[in-house]
C-alpha cells in the first residue's frame, strides 16, 4: 500500500527546514482575537489539532489554558515535548482517529492543517474523532484557505535558498487540488516531494459538520475575524460547536 504523501514529507528534516522562517506573528493574532472572542474561560481545556512542533500549543498555553497538541510527525512531537508542563503536552497521533472522549472545551484546527486526504470517509472520520473529543458545547475553531481566493492569487513558480539547499517550488490546481512539488538537491542527492491540499469550500465543511452533530456559530474569512467574502477573502475560518 502506498505510503501517504504527508506522512513522509512532515516527517523529513527538509520540511522544517523550508518552512522554518515562517512568520507565526498573524498566528498569535488570529489566536488572541479568537479566544477573545470566544469568551475562553481560564483554565480551558485545549486540543490543539496537527499542532507541528507546538508553537500555537506554547502560545495558548501561555495565555492561561490547559493545552494538548497532536500530530501525525513524531520528529515535531519530539521537538515540541521540549516545551511540555503540566498543563501542555504532546503525543504522536493521526487526526482520522479518536483521541480522547468528551474532554475537550475547545479544539482548533490551524493554518489549513486539513484537506489532505483522497476520500470524504476519512475527512468524516477527523469531524467525527473532534466531536466525540469536545465537552457538552464545546467548541470547534476551524482555520483553512479560501479557495476561490487561492485560485486568483497562485503562484505557479517559486524559490527559495535556506541553509544552503535550493528549494525549487511549483503549484498547479488538478481536479480541484492544489498540487505543491518541491524539487532540491542536498549533499548530491536529489529529492522530490509533492504535498496536495483540496480547493474545498464552505458546503463541503457544513456537511461533513452537519453528519457528525456540529452546528455552525460563526464564520470570518481573515485573523482579524471580519466577514467572510467567498472571493476577497484569504481564509475560510468556520467556528462549530457539539450539538
Amino acid at each position: 500500500m502506498q505510503k501517504e504523501w504527508f506522512s513522509s514529507w512532515f516527517n523529513t528534516p527538509y520540511y522544517h527546514i523550508l518552512y522554518k522562517n515562517r512568520d507565526y506573528s498573524e498566528a498569535t493574532l488570529f489566536i488572541d482575537n479568537i479566544t477573545q472572542f470566544l469568551n475562553l474561560k481560564t483554565n480551558a481545556v485545549c486540543w490543539d489539532l496537527c499542532c507541528g512542533k507546538g508553537r500555537h500549543s506554547i502560545y495558548l498555553n501561555e495565555k492561561g489554558y490547559r493545552v494538548t497538541g497532536t500530530d501525525l510527525s513524531i520528529q515535531s512531537i519530539l521537538e515540541a515535548n521540549k516545551s511540555a508542563n503540566d498543563s501542555l503536552g504532546f503525543y504522536e497521533h493521526d487526526m482520522r482517529h479518536i483521541f480522547r472522549t468528551n474532554y475537550f472545551d475547545v479544539v482548533f484546527n490551524l493554518f489549513t492543517s486539513f484537506g489532505y486526504f483522497e476520500k470524504r470517509e476519512d475527512d468524516l472520520h477527523v469531524f467525527d474523532s473532534v466531536q466525540k473529543s469536545l465537552k457538552p458545547n464545546g467548541l470547534f475553531v476551524f482555520d483553512y484557505l479560501n479557495a476561490e481566493y487561492v485560485k486568483n492569487i497562485l503562484a505557479e513558480k517559486d524559490t527559495k535558498k535556506i541553509d544552503d539547499i535550493t528549494f525549487n517550488i511549483s503549484k498547479k490546481i488538478e481536479n480541484h487540488t492544489v498540487i505543491k512539488t518541491i524539487d532540491f538537491t542536498d549533499k548530491g542527492k536529489d529529492f522530490h516531494f509533492q504535498e496536495r491540499v483540496k480547493l474545498f469550500d464552505r458546503n463541503y465543511f457544513e456537511g461533513l459538520a452537519s453528519d457528525c452533530n456540529l452546528s455552525l456559530l460563526h464564520t470570518f474569512g481573515n485573523y482579524q475575524l471580519q466577514e467572510f467574502d467567498a472571493e476577497t477573502s484569504p481564509r475560510l475560518i468556520l467556528v462549530f460547536q457539539k450539538k
